[in-house]
Order: C-alpha cells, then sequence, then structure tokens
C-alpha cells in the first residue's frame, strides 16, 4: 500500500511504502542566515515531518543534500552532527548546485527513511 503525506500543489512532502518514507526536498524558512544554521532549521523540520510520518532520525536510512557553495560544507557537516548520533548516520550525498530557487538558500535536503 501506498500512503501520501502533506500535500502540496505539485507534489506530497512524504511518500511511505512497505515502511520506508521517501521525503521531498525541505528547505530552511530563514534564508537572511549562513549555512549552519539553515542546516539547523532544515533539520528541526525534517525531524518534525519524521516524527509526524512514524519515524525519526534514528531510522534515516540516505540523505541528498544539495548546496550551492561547496566551501561552506564543513559548516553543513558541524549542524549534521550536531543533530545526529554518530552511531546512527545515513548514507549520504553532498551535491553541488548553482540554485536552489533564491541566491541566499544555501541548502536543501531529501530523506529516505525507515517507519518504526
Amino acid at each position: 500500500m501506498i500512503k501520501r503525506h502533506r500535500k502540496h500543489r505539485i507534489m506530497h512532502g512524504v511518500v511511505e511504502h512497505n515502511g520506508v518514507l521517501y521525503l521531498g526536498g525541505h528547505a530552511a524558512n530563514d534564508i537572511s542566515v549562513g549555512m549552519k544554521e539553515q542546516t539547523r532549521q532544515v533539520c528541526r523540520k525534517l525531524e518534525d515531518v519524521l516524527a509526524e510520518c512514524g519515524s525519526d532520525k534514528t531510522r534515516i536510512l540516505s540523505a541528498r543534500i544539495y548546496i550551492t557553495d561547496m566551501s561552506c560544507k564543513e559548516e553543513m557537516n558541524e549542524a549534521w552532527l550536531e543533530w545526529l548520533d554518530g552511531d546512527d548516520l545515513p548514507s549520504r550525498a553532498t551535491i553541488g548546485v548553482a540554485d536552489l530557487g533564491d541566491p541566499k538558500r544555501l541548502i536543501e535536503v531529501v530523506l529516505i527513511a525507515a517507519t518504526k
């Protein structure tokens, strides 16, 4: 069975199938701040979405992180590691992109996670 959560005009924010959650891209709301704080905002949003769908950050299987400035990757890593326990790290790719829709938007994160 496929369940869809958080319907938007062009997509569902989460699609669930066979105990796996596929989360669409999440970005910070306040894009006036730097990479580290935008990453913290995204992590808080992801934690809320995971909880709403019966999961949590320890169940993240894979993350795709899109950033517009690879020179800020270490700032992103610091916030990421503040959020995640080192024993529950998912597989991950960090992809440099030219544009995330606004020049001040520095990061967008897509996750796949298992439900509880």
